[in-house]
């Protein structure tokens, strides 16, 4: 996702640092090309060589550095973002200040590309004023602020910021500031997730299958693109996302209040949940034995999400459905998409091997409401979720385009 894009990784010195060693594989990963920088405290805890096996690039230490003698201008002005993590207060100080007495701080006065810092220190350090008046210094100057996080510290476990958020954070707010500026940069994007629950007594419920990955994977992969996310999302244990608004709903017609609340204000709804379509009709409030026999269960069908968002739908908004079916999935789900007039539904099947529930990968079709038609392969649910995201946008330039010679 970060194919074609230059990072430059500072790296200061502290504890924290062994952890940029992730931060670097993940963005390398991601396929950027990433230019790292450590200062003279980093290399006390990390070496160039392991930062070097990471990313595939020689790792820069100082001003001097024989052939590198211009980079401390030359590299701040041709990458797409500077990161550095940890940024110590001793970093930050000398940064907000304009200080450039080694190769970091020089690279840092030079740029021309955003820059992300993740602080990390001992929590009385952080609470310091001066401190406080670098960091507000910085933001002011444009840079991002990630962090610091609550959390054990190299001293002992603390109750007050100080610790460096985990390098997957770092990443996800890296991605949003290189991928920014597309079609859904600035949009209020509303993804729904997993499934509901019905309760049949105070202990026992109907559910599904669902996991709530595919939905996820939409939520975060919107706010990399520059979105303002709401993700409303039923029962999971999957870990919180980065950056989108987490609400969460336990019945049908929880996640329905829910999307109603939000819907008129939303540019873009992506209901990738899979609500219960049934609940018990009359639900104990006792638990019951299993010494009293036969229990017989009468089910009613719950209120169809979509359908009732019809009415609230913001003019210009696109709406997105999902069918997961089995057998005739395709034909069922051009029905669906006519019945419940969508921009456009993507459909699986769920007897198909590796998509569907419980897994990490999938494999869709997507059709738009002027019947153009997207057919993604099977592979991973992030992947997936990009390609949605890919045809939401052209939707949007569409429709906009379309609008506009309206006019």
């Amino acid at each position: 996702m970060l194919q074609g894009r230059r990072v430059l990784l500072g790296v200061s010195g502290g504890i924290a640092s062994y952890k940029s060693c992730i931060l670097a594989r993940l963005l390398t990963q991601a396929g950027a090309r990433v230019s790292v920088v450590l200062t003279r405290g980093a290399a006390q805890f990390v070496g160039p060589v392991t930062f070097e096996a990471l990313t595939g690039q020689p790792v820069l230490t100082s001003l001097w550095q024989p052939g590198q003698v211009l980079n401390h201008v030359r590299l701040p002005q041709r990458v797409d973002l500077i990161i550095v993590a940890p940024a110590t207060a001793h970093l930050m100080s000398r940064a907000a200040q304009g200080l450039a007495d080694d190769l970091l701080t020089t690279m840092l006065v030079a740029r021309t590309a955003p820059l992300l810092l993740a602080p990390a220190m001992n929590d009385d350090m952080y609470q310091h004023p001066a401190v406080q008046d670098a960091m507000d210094l910085l933001a002011g100057q444009g840079a991002v602020i990630v962090g610091p996080a609550v959390g054990d510290l190299a001293e002992g476990p603390s109750s007050r910021p100080g610790r460096m958020v985990e390098p997957e954070t770092i990443f996800n707010h890296s991605v949003r500031l290189l991928r920014r500026g597309g079609a859904l940069d600035g949009l209020h994007v509303v993804v729904t997730a997993g499934p509901t629950r019905e309760s049949i007594d105070p202990v026992r419920f109907v559910s599904n299958r669902s996991s709530g990955r595919m939905g996820y994977a939409l939520a975060q992969a919107a706010w990399w693109r520059g979105a303002t996310v709401t993700l409303i999302a039923g029962p999971s244990s999957l870990p919180v996302p980065d950056g989108p608004t987490l609400e969460r709903v336990e019945t049908t017609a929880d996640m329905a209040a829910a999307v109603a609340t939000v819907r008129p204000e939303a540019d873009v709804l992506i209901m990738a949940a899979a609500p219960s379509d049934y609940r018990p009709g009359d639900p104990a409030t006792v638990k019951r034995p299993r010494a009293d026999g036969d229990f017989v269960v009468t089910m009613e069908p719950t209120a169809d999400i979509l359908m009732g968002t019809a009415e609230a739908r913001r003019p210009g908004s696109t709406t997105v459905g999902f069918a997961l079916e089995t057998g005739d999935a395709v034909e069922k789900g051009r029905a669906k998409l006519v019945r419940k007039d969508l921009d456009m539904i993507v459909i699986n099947d769920a007897l198909e091997a590796g998509a569907g529930f419980e897994v990490d990968t999938n494999r869709v079709t997507i059709i738009e409401s002027d019947g153009r038609l997207t057919e993604c392969p099977l592979q991973t649910k992030v992947e997936v979720a990009e390609a949605i995201l890919d045809v939401v946008e052209r939707h949007r330039v569409s429709q906009k385009a379309v609008s506009g010679a309206a006019n």
